[in-house]
């Protein structure tokens, strides 16, 4: 294991100290699974207290970057760092740009027509049996009547996952997770109010099959139709929410 560490100024120390062994993570000093020196060999090397490397270390869990073990054979140690744990870190950090608006609603849309349509075109091409069958699942889930706004929310959500992986493209598939993570919950329960699901079921029905029937051009047209109607909803959302204010308003 190679670690070599830079001089830390007075400002930010935990800080400091976790961006460079995150930085050491990143860069593969530090390699998955490997242990960490104990708080005090950290403390000698980067000649700061303990309470600081303390602090450090709960900065790189909360980004599960390490983890710990108790025991004879304990310690700190690197985490594997998956797809899905990475994805999660992204889809936080797009969560926050949105409810900021730092990102707007429409480069939303136009983002996850461009990026759904390019996974609905690989899906057609690569898809398997086994994505198909994870699809029909989560459209049959969606058929329940039974199930609640949210539930159908996530069973979208899972959906539109399921078409990003059958696109076989690993770098895509991981962006889109967090773009549909991260935005179209969102999206979607405030557009639930507003429409039917039989509409959605039915663009999920035929997407599915133009996926299965590899019809990239169907496919693609299925998608733009579903994100152009959500838009409509989002603005019909966005009137009605208006005018509630409005009355509130009024009435005081």
């Amino acid at each position: 294991m190679s670690l070599e560490v830079a001089p830390i100024n007075k400002s930010s120390l935990s800080k400091q100290v976790a961006d460079q062994l995150q930085e050491a993570i990143l860069d593969g000093s530090l390699k998955a699974d490997d242990r960490l020196p104990t708080e005090g060999e950290l403390a000698e090397r980067f000649h700061v207290s303990r309470p600081t490397i303390r602090e450090a270390l709960k900065r790189l869990a909360a980004k599960n970057l390490i983890r710990s073990r108790r025991g004879p054979t304990g310690g700190t140690f690197v985490n594997h760092l998956g797809a899905e744990e990475l994805s999660d870190q992204m889809t936080t950090a797009a969560t926050l740009f949105v409810s900021m608006n730092q990102i707007s609603l429409t480069e939303v849309s136009s983002t996850r027509l461009e990026l759904e349509s390019l996974c609905c075109q690989q899906a057609c091409v690569n898809r398997s049996e086994q994505d198909l069958d994870k699809l029909r699942a989560e459209l049959n889930y969606q058929s329940n009547t039974n199930i609640s706004p949210e539930e159908f929310c996530a069973a979208d959500v899972r959906f539109h996952r399921a078409i990003a992986d059958a696109s076989g493209n690993r770098m895509l598939s991981f962006v889109m997770y967090s773009l549909i993570e991260a935005l179209q919950p969102v999206a979607n329960m405030i557009a639930y109010r507003f429409r039917e699901r039989e509409i959605i079921l039915g663009q999920h029905r035929r997407l599915l099959g133009a996926i299965e029937d590899q019809d990239i051009n169907l496919a693609k047209a299925i998608i733009k139709e579903q994100i152009e109607y959500l838009d409509l909803l989002h603005g019909e959302a966005q009137s009605s929410h208006q005018e509630a204010a409005k009355q509130s308003t009024f009435k005081q």
